[in-house]
């Protein structure tokens, strides 16, 4: 009987002790950047990759040619959709404004021309000339890169942060809270967070929802 009581005993010590060591492993697993690998796209926290896509001057264009840059405005825009039209100028500002302190604007254009003809690349490189873009204008070719990231609407912006040679994102969402009007936008989130990173504080609102045109795709 005695024999019996202990091998129970030495099972449920050697169950627990595996049950605290796979605990563990997770709560570790967790606090660190996590490559996604799921098809919603990015959250908070996760490693975004890294893409090669072709520029308004016919040059492609990726991350990595950004050896000072601190981190990146990611933002999903195109010609066609009001919304984005109407953050273009605002665009451009975060552009002038944070791209001189290490964190410059990336926009991608993400729609299928041939859904939207206003977005081929020649109307991009028209756009672009048009209205004196301070940024690479790149085209999605094949539509690869929206996906992975998660972006569903345009504008869709995607701050990333430079952390130990990794793109950790930092802020999804729309830029402020007013698309109609700038002048009457009062929640600046893209700007709150950028100049949180800068002051090495706590982002206070990390996403928010995109407000603009669904992104364009064949049936």
């Amino acid at each position: 009987m005695n024999k019996i009581l202990i091998l129970l005993f030495a099972g449920f010590v050697l169950t627990s002790c595996q049950s605290k060591t796979e605990t563990s492993t997770v709560e570790i697993a967790m606090a660190e950047p996590k490559e996604s690998t799921a098809h919603n796209g990015y959250h908070i926290g996760d490693v975004a990759a890294d893409f090669k896509l072709k520029n308004v001057n016919d040059k492609f264009v990726s991350l990595a040619d950004y050896k000072d840059a601190k981190g990146f405005l990611v933002i999903f825009t195109c010609n066609h959709c009001p919304y984005a039209i109407a953050y273009e100028d605002r665009i451009i500002a975060l552009d002038k404004k944070y791209s001189k302190l290490g964190y410059p604007v990336i926009a991608i254009n993400p729609n299928d021309p041939t859904v939207q003809p206003e977005d081929s690349f020649e109307n991009m490189k028209k756009r672009s000339k048009e209205k004196g873009f301070t940024f690479p204008y790149l085209f999605d070719d094949g539509q690869k890169v929206y996906p992975l990231y998660g972006a569903t609407k345009t504008p869709h912006v995607f701050l990333l942060n430079k952390e130990n040679g990794k793109n950790i994102v930092k802020y999804i969402g729309t830029i402020d809270n007013n698309y109609e009007d700038a002048s009457d936008a009062d929640e600046h989130y893209v700007e709150a967070a950028v100049d949180a990173l800068l002051a090495k504080k706590p982002i206070q609102q990390t996403t928010t929802v995109a407000i603009g045109c669904t992104i364009k795709v064949k049936k």
